[in-house]
């Protein structure tokens, strides 16, 4: 729906929006495979939304890798652990995320063969979008099947939102400037959330990016072990640099004393 700045908000609704949409936008910004944001507003739209994080992908896309499934599920988890982290309680805020980071998840296993809980097998039959299977029709599966989805996906919802707390700890300066922004301007533009991130992982020397789960695990490790090689290639070098230079300064000694 539209924005509607005739709706007013009383200050402390306002503060949990804020901080809920600033980890929305954090966490889209920063999560391998996610979309990029828009804009962030704290303007009320439509009946229910208090606030909104508009994201758009950088180009038209038809289907989603494992990757971007999950770090979708952390972008729309993140909001709740904002709260949770700065404003020290949940709200309903998150109800409409909750629902559908669930969706997408039971999707993965029901619908797209990405678990190991039912393998290659199609529990649901698959609507037009990729992330909202037909749950309302009569399941054709065991209720010890039925039992193992419901523990993969609470288990991975939970799983999800512990790395998300994680990761917006590390990003709190961020937030709190984005919310800053957000009390003065109401609205915010996705290249000031980008500058606001970069200057931050800047000063704090960060070069982590949150790799959502899904086979990229070793490409985490690989990314680690890299840096770790270059890191010890760099000090080799440093150590034989200065050897050298010792070796040389030793035989201009030498020379000197044989003159």
């Amino acid at each position: 729906g539209l924005e509607k700045r005739s709706r007013r908000i009383n200050p402390k609704e306002k503060k949990i929006v804020a901080y809920h949409e600033s980890g929305h936008a954090l966490m889209a910004e920063t999560t391998k495979g996610a979309r990029h944001v828009s804009k962030v507003s704290i303007i009320p739209r439509g009946l229910a939304a208090l606030g909104y994080t508009l994201n758009t992908p950088e180009e038209n896309k038809y289907m989603m890798q494992r990757h971007e499934l999950v770090a979708e599920v952390d972008v729309l988890l993140s909001g709740r652990a904002a709260e949770e982290i700065f404003i020290g309680e949940i709200s309903t805020g998150a109800g409409n995320d909750l629902e559908r980071a669930t969706d997408i998840i039971k999707s993965m296993v029901s619908v797209y063969g990405m678990s190991d809980v039912a393998g290659l097998m199609v529990l649901e039959k698959q609507r037009n979008t990729f992330i909202a299977p037909g749950y309302g029709n009569s399941r054709e599966y065991s209720d010890k099947m039925a039992e193992d989805v419901d523990n993969y996906v609470k288990n991975l919802l939970q799983e999800r939102y512990e790395a998300v707390k994680e990761h917006l700890k590390n990003y709190k300066g961020a937030i709190e400037t984005m919310v800053e922004s957000l009390y003065e301007h109401e609205n915010i533009e996705g290249e000031l959330v980008r500058k606001i991130i970069a200057e931050y992982e800047e000063e704090m020397n960060m070069e982590s990016r949150l790799q959502p789960m899904g086979g990229h695990d070793d490409d985490i490790k690989s990314a680690k072990d890299a840096r770790k090689a270059k890191k010890a290639t760099k000090t080799e070098e440093k150590s034989v640099e200065k050897d050298g230079e010792s070796k040389k300064n030793s035989n201009n000694i030498d020379e000197e004393n044989s003159k």
